[in-house]
């Protein structure tokens, strides 16, 4: 085995979990991830928690949506109910045989099957932010993420665990010291009403008053880098312009451009799969209200892979996401779905707030 692999299963069950002895830990994944889900396990049971490990089918998913009726498709088993009330951590480990495993899908379907999943993740992300369930998502490197993201294996397992800053002999104290920084720059946003994105991709305007930033720093997401916050729901005016894929569900968009007016996107479009963006959008009456504003602040990721994990993160960019509030930062919006586009800053980018220029280009200047 990689000993990054023992690494990384070492920093998220003891950093991003902070799991303690008889705390029930979920660990979830496809058969391909199953040498990261192990070493996640054996850690776990080093600590005295109580693991287990659920394999994931991507063909029994393409199936259900295939062949399923509109009552199989949103059915939740009272298993799964039970479990998101009981579990007190959750890993999941991201990584694919098939990256489009469901590009034959119907859009309707998916949002349908959304739709039937809204209760179970609404209770996920109420018990995630009462901290009553830790939680966290990580990437585990497979051929199949390596040929989406124009790489050879290796490459790309190097590529994965430098923007996890694996390759420091103590990573633990890298991203301590990125949540001091983010510290520092959520201080000052939470002070901030009006937020105007701008530049050849953006004309975009929010409002967060009484609003809660959050620093991420790889305790829930890993690799990490970003911080984020949930717009008042009908403040949002302008376009934007998401210049990497949109990935979601197992389907990718590109090229997506929405308009907001009074909150909601009033016109949308794609170069391609424009009718899955379409579909997804009308899962539900918040699904058209934005849920999240973000900034990326991981400049150890340098490129993007079609991965929203990392593409999301990718210092000098901005992401928003469509549907269900962060309920930390003070959201209200509920819904299906919570999809992350993002848009990159770099080359002309400037965020405002109340009229001050504070990221110009990329960076942060304040």
């Amino acid at each position: 085995m990689d000993p990054r692999v023992r690494k990384l299963a070492k920093l998220l069950v003891n950093y991003s979990l902070q799991l303690k002895k008889g705390q029930l830990l979920k660990i979830q994944g496809e058969h391909v991830a199953m040498p990261l889900m192990q070493a996640a396990f054996e850690e776990a049971v080093a600590v005295g928690a109580l693991p287990y490990i659920e394999v994931t089918c991507p063909d029994a998913a393409e199936a259900m949506l295939k062949q399923g009726s509109k009552e199989q498709i949103s059915y939740i088993t009272p298993m799964r109910r039970l479990e998101i009330s009981k579990i007190d951590a959750l890993l999941v480990a991201w990584g694919f045989q098939n990256t489009n495993y469901l590009s034959g899908a119907d859009p309707k379907k998916q949002a349908l099957q959304r739709k039937g999943r809204s209760k179970i993740q609404r209770t996920l992300f109420k018990r995630i932010a009462d901290k009553s369930l830790q939680w966290v998502g990580t990437q585990f490197p497979t051929q199949a993420d390596a040929q989406k993201a124009e790489m050879s294996l290796r490459d790309y397992e190097d590529f994965v665990y430098r923007a996890g800053n694996l390759h420091l002999a103590d990573p633990v104290k890298h991203w301590k010291q990125v949540a001091k920084e983010q510290g520092r720059l959520v201080k000052i946003l939470n002070r901030v009403d009006r937020l105007h994105i701008r530049g050849s991709n953006a004309d975009l305007k929010l409002r967060l008053k009484g609003r809660k930033w959050i620093s991420c720093h790889g305790t829930e997401n890993f690799p990490d880098g970003e911080i984020f916050s949930s717009p008042l729901e009908n403040s949002t005016e302008g376009y934007i312009h998401f210049t990497y894929p949109a990935e979601y569900d197992g389907r990718s968009a590109e090229n997506v451009r929405l308009e907001f007016k009074a909150g909601r996107v009033v016109a949308e479009s794609a170069s391609r799969n424009q009718n899955f963006v379409t579909a997804m959008l009308n899962t539900d009456k918040g699904a058209r209200l934005v849920g999240e504003i973000a900034v990326g602040t991981n400049y150890e990721i340098k490129q993007a892979t079609g991965n929203t994990l990392f593409d999301e993160k990718i210092g000098g960019t901005c992401h928003l996401a469509v549907g269900a509030s962060i309920l930390e930062s003070g959201g209200k919006n509920h819904s299906a779905i919570h999809w992350d586009m993002v848009c990159d800053l770099k080359k002309d980018g400037e965020i405002v707030a109340d009229g001050k220029v504070i990221y110009r280009k990329g960076k942060f200047v304040i």
